[in-house]
């Protein structure tokens, strides 16, 4: 059974740790690789060599560091296929959902690969006289990343590559759970020329988290998982002085009005909630129906939950792979079963599903709720599953009222035909991403992405123009250069222009 180990300076390195976990495929059930577990020692080298690397690649032109990102922009390009078949196998998301999932890593890439434009400072001519004021924005040093199952290569690519490009050195702890697409990105990054040490894997669970976040030589920590863990996170790093954004859980809410195209609002609901097996910090997990709405949208929905495709994610048939674990399975499945006693009315039901040929897959079937209320476990669990709670309301300000009462605020959508309803609900709602008529609403690169309330913790939504802010700190520099014979003008005074 193969091994998965670190990547430090450079290379595959097996480390001095003795604790090893287990990776599934979850189509099959069955183990197919191990991973190491970093030990202690193993951090410090990680973060030992990153530490080094950062004295020169700090100082690297930006010309030398816009090179290699391009490079890795089109080897990243060029390995869709590989990263995809990896992140398949060990997550379970279908083929064509892990391509996508890269393609919007790339995204950040490009963003990055603008980086001279994006570090201009900025610079005042004779602020006083013969004094000039001007600002520039450096990088921190070493900086780690904590990233969650869902998008073992998207989720690092919000990170790595803007990191880098502001002259950082990165150390990544990716998921134990499927961690071989992180060892062939940073293989990518080698063959790109990037300067070995720069980009670091580190395996590993809650130890190797720990010793990163209480690490003195690590500056930042980034951070994308479950509420609970961000909380942990940011308050044990930043206690420890370190910058910190932490990016936790969601319960994504859209609204169907009435007056919506509830043909059209079905398809991208059944695509939101059932997509990657909902295991989506993005995907929708309740629907809103207001008024009229209700019965019809529930129906519409319910048929498109019936028609997916149910399989392995290397099945070019499948339009749905199964969840990481047997326990996700297992979790999701006993929700399901709650809701239902608590009262809701399950109208598709996904528990106990089986794929010939795949009996001992973790796979749990679409599933819709009807009749959910807001004091079930179904609608206040962030539920993680391709599972859609149906809710009701009576009208747009009372649907408002309800998204706004949930502790989460990641994302949300609404789908109607009103700009007027559209406009009140996003100047409404408080969530962070908003969709009008677009289920996932996911920026671009160029953009910065983030929740509010318990969705986010630190000041930094991640990637685009905060992303940049994260990563580096401003200087500014007051400069003058006297004559010679010029008379001093020293004083005891605060010094103020003139």
């Amino acid at each position: 059974m193969a091994t998965i180990e670190h990547w430090i300076d450079g290379g595959s390195v097996a480390g001095s740790g003795t604790r090893r976990g287990a990776v599934f495929n979850p189509a099959t059930g069955e183990q197919q690789h191990e991973v190491v577990l970093a030990a202690q020692e193993d951090v410090d080298a990680a973060v030992a060599s990153a530490k080094t690397a950062f004295e020169t690649w700090s100082q690297a032109s930006l010309s030398k560091r816009t090179k290699v990102l391009f490079a890795f922009r089109q080897l990243v390009h060029d390995n869709i296929g590989r990263l995809a078949e990896a992140i398949s196998d060990e997550h379970g998301k279908v083929l064509s959902d892990a391509a996508g999932e890269v393609q919007r890593g790339l995204e950040v890439i490009e963003f990055a690969c603008g980086i001279p434009q994006l570090l201009k400072g900025s610079y005042s001519d004779q602020a006083s006289t013969g004094v000039d004021v001007f600002s520039f924005r450096e990088p921190l040093g070493v900086v780690a990343g904590i990233t969650p199952f869902n998008f073992p290569v998207m989720v690092p690519m919000w990170m790595h590559p803007v990191a880098i490009a502001c002259g950082n050195t990165f150390v990544h702890k990716p998921s134990e759970r499927d961690p071989s697409a992180a060892n062939l990105v940073a293989e990518l990054w080698k063959q790109a020329g990037l300067p070995d040490g720069v980009f670091t894997v580190l395996h590993g669970d809650k130890l190797a988290v720990d010793a990163l976040i209480d690490h003195p030589d690590v500056a930042a920590i980034s951070f994308v998982g479950s509420t609970p863990i961000a909380k942990y996170i940011h308050g044990r790093a930043t206690a420890n002085g370190k910058r910190v954004q932490a990016l936790g859980g969601a319960k994504n809410h859209a609204i169907i009005l009435p007056d919506a195209d509830l043909s059209f609002a079905a398809d991208q609901l059944s695509a939101a909630a059932f997509g990657s097996a909902g295991e989506r910090c993005m995907a929708i997990s309740a629907a809103v129906a207001v008024g009229d709405a209700g019965d019809r949208i529930t129906e519409l929905v319910r048929q498109r939950a019936e028609s997916v495709v149910v399989g392995s994610g290397r099945d070019p048939r499948s339009e749905m792979g199964p969840v990481v674990t047997a326990a996700a399975q297992q979790r999701i499945e006993s929700l399901i079963s709650s809701g239902e006693a608590q009262g809701a009315k399950v109208l598709t039901d996904g528990r106990g599903l089986r794929v010939d040929g795949f009996e001992k897959g973790f796979f749990v079937g679409p599933t819709v709720i009807d009749q959910v209320t807001t004091s079930m476990d179904v609608y206040t669990e962030e539920i993680f599953g391709p599972v859609l709670s149906v809710v009701r309301a009576d009208d747009v300000d009372s649907a408002i009222a309800l998204i706004n009462s949930n502790p989460y605020g990641n994302g949300t959508a609404i789908f109607t035909s009103s700009g007027e309803a559209a406009r009140r609900f996003q100047r409404g709602v408080r969530v962070g991403m908003i969709g009008i008529n677009v289920p996932i609403p996911v920026p671009m690169a160029y953009y910065s992405f983030g929740g509010w309330k318990d969705s986010l913790f630190g000041d930094h939504h991640i990637h685009g123009p905060e992303g940049i802010n994260f990563y580096t700190r401003g200087k500014v520099v007051t400069s003058r250069w006297p004559h010679q014979t010029t008379t001093p003008d020293a004083s005891l005074q605060f010094p103020t222009a003139n």
